[in-house]
Formats: structure tokens, sequence, C-alpha cells
């Protein structure tokens, strides 16, 4: 399994149009284009965390894939009212917001 954790600024105020959105997002095929097995959103004095996970290593190039998709076009246009930049300065893309994985664990089974 892979995952990505984008780190952006939201008031918290926003959380419930936010849901909204990527709930009518997930409810078309395009997480299942993008190989998107979980989405949750967090927020945290107007930090928003955007944890995905995938079944395989392979979600980042299936999202790269899919930016082109009119949803996809949508969604990325329809968040901007709500989600900014962390450092507005030195952001070009998601890949610029993501957090780097420094310890992981998990229960054996």
């Amino acid at each position: 399994m892979h995952s990505t954790l984008i780190v952006a600024r939201m008031h918290p105020s926003s959380s419930d149009d936010v849901a909204r959105l990527f709930g009518d997002f997930d409810a078309t095929q395009m997480p299942h284009r993008m190989g998107t097995r979980s989405r949750r959103l967090f927020s945290y004095r107007g930090l928003y965390f955007h944890l995905q996970e995938f079944d395989t290593d392979d979600g980042p190039e299936r999202i790269e894939e899919a930016k082109s998709d009119p949803r996809f076009v949508r969604i990325s246009e329809d968040l901007k009212p709500y989600i900014e930049a962390y450092d507005p300065e030195t952001w070009r893309s998601p890949a610029d917001a993501m957090a780097t994985r420094f310890y992981s664990w998990e229960a054996s089974q």
C-alpha cells in the first residue's frame, strides 16, 4: 500500500464544503481511475491534511494521468476558495505540499 499526505491551509468553517465536494467527487469513477483506496480529510487550527491511500505504488502516476479529466479539473477549481497552499511562494503543484513520511508501523496480522 502507498499513501500520500497533502498539507495546506483551510479555514475551519470550510470543512463541510470541502467534505461535500470530495463526497461528490468520490461518488464518481475517479477514485477507481486514480487507484485510490481511501481518502481521509483532517483539519487542525487552520491546517488541512488530505491523506490518500492506494493499493499499489503507482498512485501518484495514476493521479498525474487523471489530471486532464474534466472531473479532476473541476474539483481542483471548486476547492480553490477553501484550500490554499501552506507556502504559496514555493507551491507549484500538489507535489509541493506533500508531507514526507519518516516512520511507519503496522500491526502484524
